[in-house]
């Protein structure tokens, strides 16, 4: 059975995500599959932010990290909280500094990377305001329900 990330490579994406929201109200997700189910990786990556409800967050600050590890596709979708601020040439950097670790098969520090500096725009545009936020969303990585299926 083919498998993307090792547990313990899941284990240091997941600690990235909390260390990344830290300080912020910002949620971020990874979200991980084989094949991409649409044309263009980031309308599959809208598709799961909506899917993911992350556009529910109170100040439209989620950030998803797509990932279709077979298709060799990858995205990143910041809702318009976020993305008002940081703008597209963020995002564009972003998925340079991944696709340069994908390409070099280093997936966990190029999701790592991408998900503290994502955290760290967070922080500087949705710092925590008061005590009590909450996480709003799960820091988990989500799989496409069929992820654990063997290759065919």
């Amino acid at each position: 059975m083919a498998k993307f990330l090792s547990p313990e490579q899941e284990e240091h994406i997941v600690e990235a995500i909390q260390e990344a929201e830290e300080a912020t109200s910002g949620e971020i997700r990874v979200h991980i599959e084989k094949k991409c189910k649409a044309d263009d990786p980031i309308e599959r990556a809208k598709q799961v932010f909506a899917e993911l409800k992350m556009h529910e967050t109170e100040f439209r600050n989620g950030v998803i990290v797509y990932v279709a590890w077979k298709d060799h596709k990858v995205a990143i979708w910041g809702d318009k909280g976020i993305h008002s601020k940081v703008g597209q040439s963020f995002w564009d950097e972003e998925l340079e500094l991944i696709l340069k670790y994908f390409k070099a098969g280093d997936y966990q520090t190029g999701l790592t990377e991408v998900v503290l500096q994502i955290g760290q725009k967070l922080k500087e545009s949705f710092p925590f305001e008061q005590k009590g936020e909450v996480n709003e969303l799960s820091n988990t990585i989500s799989y496409d329900k069929n992820e654990g299926e063997t290759d065919a």
